[in-house]
């Protein structure tokens, strides 16, 4: 079902019209994707390839899943290839600077996508989701659905990536106006659905009388739905998510997941390549600045049936 609806994303994409002639676009671009066995990272990366190939580039993806060393590896082959640019989701917010840097050096235009590093004025533009604006409207569903008082447990992203601070942080401020919400356990999952099911299975055993989950991603999210079915327990524990995966809409259909905050990956993974198509041929983005936050959208049982492509809400 997934590939079906990424056949269909990328037939949008190749059909959508082009700002910038693409009558003398050519060279490599290189994508560098975190792990494309998620599908959030899949479509980042063949949204991206699918842009630069219809502007007439060709384009590589290849993924470092988390991991700095294989991240610089792929900058490096990228330098040694002559790529006209980069587009990276990073490795992580410090740890990433060095790969990105290095490209600069080379002559490299770097546009990172997804997740930022802590440092401006290196990549020509870093395109993101505004992910406090997201976790505040799914906070704000998350208590609709599960009530204004209870303990309930959150599962964290990577700690490395800025936007899992982001989030909890977006979270706890809307949470904390509910004096009666008490945070009874918080764990690091690493945006990964095992590792989401494994400790929501230990919060269970610590906390059996939660009443609600929030999760800093869907993969997460939809691991900590797996225990609390094998626990007996989903009927009584909610659990909210954030990306807007398919899996996860899969999840609401089914009454498991109350909703899921879409990251609007597919249309900044499209600017990202617009964008270093500008700088190519203009030396200039067509942005006002460095960092662009593309606003989040809330999916529940309300409005799935606008839910046309993975990570497309039609509006």
């Amino acid at each position: 079902m997934f590939k079906q609806g990424m056949k269909v994303l990328l037939a949008a994409v190749a059909a959508a019209p082009l700002l910038a002639s693409v009558a003398w676009a050519d060279g490599l671009v290189t994508i560098i994707v975190n792990d494309p066995s998620n599908p959030y990272w899949y479509t980042e990366g063949q949204v991206a390839k699918a842009t630069a190939e219809k502007m007439g580039y060709t384009a590589s993806v290849s993924a470092h899943k988390g991991d700095t060393n294989t991240e610089s590896r792929l900058v490096d082959t990228a330098i040694t290839n002559k790529s006209k640019a980069i587009i990276l989701d990073p490795a992580n917010a410090d740890g990433s600077v060095g790969a990105v840097k290095k490209a600069v050096a080379a002559g490299i235009p770097v546009f990172l996508v997804n997740a930022e590093i802590n440092q401006e004025g290196l990549a020509k533009a870093q395109l993101v989701s505004n992910n406090a604006q997201g976790a505040a409207i799914g906070a704000t569903q998350w208590v609709a659905d599960v009530g204004d008082k209870g303990n309930y447990a959150e599962l964290f992203g990577a700690p490395s990536d800025n936007n899992a601070a982001t989030r909890s942080n977006g979270y706890e401020t809307v949470l904390t106006q509910y004096p009666n919400l008490v945070k009874v356990a918080k764990e690091v999952a690493n945006w990964d659905r095992t590792q989401g099911h494994d400790k929501m299975q230990s919060m269970l055993q610590a906390h059996p009388d939660i009443s609600g989950v929030i999760s800093g991603n869907d993969e997460m999210a939809l691991g900590a739905i797996a225990a609390l079915k094998e626990a007996g327990k989903l009927g009584k524990v909610k659990v909210g998510g954030f990306d807007g995966s398919p899996d996860a809409v899969a999840a609401i259909k089914a009454g498991e997941l109350q909703y899921t905050v879409l990251q609007p990956v597919a249309i900044f993974s499209a600017e990202a390549v617009k964008q270093a198509d500008s700088f190519i041929k203009t030396g200039k983005t067509g942005a006002k600045s460095e960092k662009q936050l593309f606003d989040c959208l809330l999916i529940t049982k309300d409005n799935i049936a606008k839910y046309t492509a993975p990570f497309v809400l039609s509006q």
